[in-house]
């Protein structure tokens, strides 16, 4: 009875975590779009500083009244985590901007495969045939929702191959390091928001500026477009912690599978919040056979075999007893 009670607990504790993060993942792209469209702040990456500068703020109090205890990362490890993430961020925003909506979301797609090539060749994971035609399933509905015009020039694609890689290797070092050195979700994101808060605050002025010929410093700043801003960044705590949480406890991948359920869910909230262009038939169409894959891949791939490794695994047992009481600690605070 008791390992029952284990896994049902362990089951509700990922299925929160993850609801966690499709709730700030959607709040936070409805309540940008509205800050970029109605405000026209269209600051993204000095916009994702603020983001990160609040986060450390919550880190530091946290830390203060002891919910986090003190832990270490390497500075070298920390520096490329660091460069991949911020890459991700800047390669993002380029690539929406120089890129058809097609080509982009062909590209956000294209993670997938980069994710599952990243867990074979670094951490030897070996895939079932039900778990590889499950992700296909999911590829094959979110390409149907979201695909459309498709464009695409040598600037666009460099852009995007520089986003889709250093996006799928950030997730993959958020998992790595919280294994390697038995970080919980709290005390990673206390190393990394403040080196990346610093980094977006200095260069995301320039790189807004080059991308969208505006200061930031000029913008015209009042109390609307700073209420706004003010819940963009709180949402984004939740959002940012909520993503090392899903990536902990899950993996890449399975962040990568499940997380069209946000793009899906962001094509139903713009519909009702911004009454743009309706839900038409092949794009339900889409959506029944992406949420069809998720749920194929979930059931696929916690069965034995469907996804397993093929040598010993990144932690010692003394690890993985402290990663697992991390976790608790994460599901606790």
């Amino acid at each position: 009875m008791a390992p029952a009670s284990k896994a049902e607990k362990k089951a509700a504790v990922d299925a929160a975590a993850w609801m966690f993060n499709v709730v700030t993942s959607v709040g936070i792209i409805i309540v940008n779009k509205a800050l970029m469209a109605t405000y026209g702040f269209s600051f993204a990456t000095t916009l994702t500083g603020l983001h990160f500068a609040t986060t450390t703020l919550m880190t530091t109090v946290l830390r203060w009244m002891g919910y986090i205890q003190a832990s270490h990362l390497p500075v070298a490890e920390l520096l490329k985590f660091v460069v991949f993430a911020n890459f991700s961020i800047v390669g993002m925003n380029v690539s929406l901007m120089w890129n058809s909506v097609g080509f982009y979301q062909i590209a956000k797609l294209s993670m997938i495969p980069v994710s599952c090539l990243l867990e074979v060749v670094l951490d030897k994971i070996r895939y079932s045939r039900d778990t590889k035609l499950s992700i296909g399933v999911v590829l094959i509905g979110v390409g149907v929702c979201t695909v459309t015009d498709v464009s695409v020039n040598a600037r666009g694609f460099i852009a995007a191959f520089v986003a889709v890689w250093s996006t799928s290797l950030q997730q993959y070092y958020v998992h790595y390091l919280q294994r390697k050195y038995s970080l919980g979700s709290f005390s990673l994101l206390g190393h990394t928001a403040p080196a990346q808060a610093a980094s977006l605050l200095v260069l995301g002025p320039f790189l807004d500026y080059c991308l969208t010929n505006n200061r930031v410093d000029y913008y015209d700043y009042n109390i609307g477009s700073l209420m706004f801003i003010f819940l963009s960044c709180t949402i984004a705590v939740g959002t940012n912690l909520s993503q090392f949480i899903c990536i902990g406890r899950f993996t890449a991948v399975s962040f990568q599978v499940l997380g069209h359920m946000k793009t899906i869910l962001v094509l139903i909230m713009g519909f009702f919040f911004f009454g743009k262009e309706g839900l038409n038939l092949h794009v339900v169409f889409g959506m029944i056979i992406a949420v069809f894959g998720m749920i194929w891949y979930g059931n696929a791939s916690s069965k034995p075999g469907g996804k397993e490794r093929r040598s010993h695994s990144l932690p010692t047992s003394r690890q993985q007893k402290l990663g697992s009481e991390s976790a608790e600690h994460d599901a606790k605070v």
